[in-house]
């Protein structure tokens, strides 16, 4: 396992981190999960508010050991479906939030607290400055946001910085071969403020794992028989380029995402889907499968990094003499 620096900060956190959204219960398998996990050098552990139970399973199973773990958690979503102020990124439901999930996670502290999705109704003025009171609290180390606009995020950083603000070190999205919409606005967005990126949904629904490929595949997160020709391209490149290297199809598709510089989050059910997962740390991707496996599935950047990738290289623009300019 490798490691990368949380933002613009010194915590050092694994290159892929553990998701537990799917833990109902602290059985023996999600027990030999977090060992095995463990024992590979992972130290990322993310859940949230409302994933069901488990915060609390998460809280159990890390008793004992629990400072040597990264544990991120996330609020936004309602704690009670009849009270308004129940949800949103509004300073109380922030506070009550936090207050509960340490509760539940069995913990003074949180390493990293997400915002869980951006909420329209909040200024985010209020979110930073009590993101920036519950880190000054200690209870919070670092904050993070996930699912919200580039122009969002970057206003939020920026007002973080005049005001002498805690800012958000990470950002949380969905990324994969069949979903690389992030490319656009906010990966560029993230690595100018130097912003940590997970990703979640890496296999897209299990398709790039190569488990839908066999004519008589059985349905799981999704049907067969509901895969397009866009889905299967994909599927069929992962596959295609894992026999080549002796991986296996989802080793590849997490493997695409760390050489992108993300953090895979694995959402695992078993020890053995985990090991598997966890093995693409060590598959090197060659330059010409990376070009092979994107231009598998069409996509574009469109408007305005198309347009501006153009006109970059325009001597119209910039004059004759822009190829002798350095550090370009």
């Amino acid at each position: 396992m490798r490691y990368r620096l949380l933002g613009r900060t010194g915590l050092r956190v694994s290159e892929l981190f553990l998701g537990a959204m799917t833990y109902g219960e602290a059985s023996p398998e999600v027990r030999r999960i977090f060992d095995l996990y463990a024992e590979a050098g992972g130290n990322v552990v993310d859940t949230a508010s409302m994933y069901g139970e488990s915060e609390s399973v998460v809280g159990e199973v890390l008793q004992g050991r629990r400072d040597r773990f990264v544990l991120a958690t996330k609020y936004t979503g309602t704690r009670d479906r009849t009270d308004l102020n129940a949800a949103g990124n509004h300073r109380k439901n922030l506070v009550l939030s936090l207050e509960q999930s340490l509760r539940r996670l069995r913990t003074d502290y949180v390493d990293l607290f997400w915002v869980h999705v951006w909420d329209r109704n909040t200024p985010v003025e209020e979110t930073m400055r009590a993101l920036d009171d519950v880190v000054r609290s200690g209870k919070v180390l670092y904050v993070g946001i996930s699912d919200a606009p580039a122009w969002v995020v970057s206003r939020a950083n920026t007002l973080a910085e005049w005001r002498g603000w805690t800012p958000f070190a990470g950002l949380q999205v969905p990324y994969s071969l069949l979903q690389r919409d992030i490319e656009r606005e906010l990966l560029p967005m993230a690595q100018a403020y130097g912003m940590s990126v997970a990703a979640w949904g890496v296999l897209a629904r299990g398709v790039l794992s190569g488990r839908y490929a066999a004519p008589d595949a059985a349905a799981s997160r999704v049907s067969p028989d509901s895969l397009g020709e866009r889905e299967r391209a994909a599927e069929r490149a992962v596959i295609k380029v894992a026999g080549e290297l002796g991986a296996t199809p989802s080793q590849v598709a997490i493997a695409w995402a760390l050489r992108r510089g993300v953090h895979p989050i694995l959402g695992t059910s078993s020890a053995e889907q985990l090991k598997d997962n966890l093995g693409a740390s060590d598959v090197r991707l060659p330059e010409e499968a990376m070009r092979r496996l994107e231009s598998a599935v069409e996509f574009e950047l469109g408007f305005p990094g198309d347009f501006i990738g153009q006109v970059d290289r325009s001597p119209d623009i910039y004059g004759d003499a822009l190829p002798r300019l350095d550090g370009r």
